[in-house]
């Protein structure tokens, strides 16, 4: 994966990531329209396909609604590095497919705007604009799976299929 990196702050919440006024729909496109609105009205004008979101601590705090990940999910974002995730949206993002690392000195020293390259497989975050490379904890193989299957109910019906 490689992209942009899109910086926010600390607890962020699924309000912000999705606000509340959109949980009528669960269409992802719909969704991505209105990803970061609230924080960040230029969110869906500068988020290309491949960009990686970068974020401080507790990210995806608040509610346990899923619509969050699937927001940024379909906004195009291919990665989301933080700090620390909230353990509902970490648990969702997976589950949907959308792959996360947390990474507290990455998150801290990648600025908005730098080229990033993120291998999930291995953990390995590279920060192309300053040169310099992170480590994260890689997924466990079966994780990897599921990000791979694009999320977890894809993941189960090709397990099902063999």
């Amino acid at each position: 994966m490689r992209g942009k990196a899109i910086k926010y702050g600390d607890n962020v919440d699924t309000d912000v990531i999705i606000p509340a006024r959109y949980l009528n729909t669960s269409d992802p496109d719909e969704l991505a329209g209105h990803c970061m609105e609230d924080l960040d009205p230029d969110f869906k004008a500068k988020a290309k396909p491949g960009d990686v979101m970068v974020a401080g601590r507790n990210f995806g705090c608040g509610s346990s609604r899923e619509h969050a990940p699937i927001a940024i999910k379909a906004s195009g974002v291919s990665c989301v590095i933080a700090e620390s995730f909230a353990r509902i949206f970490y648990r969702n993002a997976i589950n949907i497919g959308l792959p996360i690392l947390e990474c507290p000195e990455a998150a801290r020293e990648i600025n908005d705007g730098d080229e990033v390259e993120v291998d999930v497989a291995t953990g390995t975050i590279t920060d192309i604009t300053t040169g310099k490379t992170y480590k994260s904890q890689p997924f466990p193989e079966f994780m990897q799976q599921i990000m791979a299957s694009d999320g977890l109910i894809n993941y189960v019906k090709q397990r099902l299929e063999r």
